[in-house]
């Protein structure tokens, strides 16, 4: 027979599981996943240690503060940008337009988090990786050093503010709009604009439309990195 004494019915029962212990790791999580649903604006630390069932002052042993956690969120999502292999410098325009693709997809899943990319130069260990690569690709396909080191600056820039204009889109349609059906609404409005003032928007109101978010991004990277290729051999000025 257990000895063990009942509970009290007037006592409020308790819940057994043990909190899991804070770390930066954790807070991190905690982070990214507000970002994710929430957005950028919805990252507070506040917020955060709501989400971790503590209070903000608890999170100032492992984050110094809000700028911190954003930088090492970003760091985070960036280790999730797959690299080639090794670089090949006879495909140096495909490997180029595989990781900038592949970067703003993996940008665009977490919302607004390029906002904090933009207004950042990347040392962290997850976004060096990705400039290191770039950098050394650029420069054994004979891209001049000083251009190499711009380049990288246009490509995050087009990276950020793609994805960043992406998660601008998404925020304006609520769940469940016909996107669609959006776009058929600009095409047609293009298309009964006053053709003595507009010749060629409204007889090309198709062409002006027409391309998705990725197709068109590729195409940026493409224009991109056809000029970067008259530099190769050539002096930067």
């Amino acid at each position: 027979m257990s000895s063990a004494m009942p509970e009290i019915p007037w006592h409020k029962a308790r819940k057994t599981e043990a909190r899991q212990p804070l770390s930066q790791e954790a807070i991190i999580d905690a982070g990214i996943r507000i970002l994710d649903a929430e957005g950028l604006v919805g990252v507070t630390m506040r917020r955060v240690a709501q989400e971790l069932g503590t209070g903000p002052a608890s999170l100032y042993a492992h984050v110094s503060n809000k700028d911190e956690l954003c930088d090492l969120m970003l760091e985070r999502i960036a280790g999730e940008i797959r690299l080639p292999e090794q670089p090949d410098p006879a495909r140096w325009k495909e490997q180029v337009k595989q990781i900038c693709l592949e970067a703003q997809q993996v940008y665009s899943r977490h919302r607004d988090i390029t906002v904090v990319s933009l207004g950042s130069i990347p040392v962290g260990a997850n976004q060096l990786r990705i400039t290191e690569f770039l950098f050394g690709l650029m420069l054994q396909a004979g891209i001049p050093d000083q251009v190499a080191a711009w380049a990288l600056d246009g490509l995050g820039q087009l990276i950020d503010s793609d994805a960043y204009e992406g998660a601008l889109y998404s925020s304006r349609f609520t769940p469940g709009t016909d996107v669609d059906a959006y776009f058929q609404q600009i095409k047609d409005y293009f298309s009964r604009l006053p053709k003595d003032r507009y010749p060629l928007l409204s007889s090309m109101a198709d062409t002006m439309v027409d391309g998705g978010g990725d197709e068109r991004f590729a195409f940026k990277l493409d224009v991109f990195l056809r000029g970067l290729e008259s530099y190769i051999d050539k002096p930067a000025g």
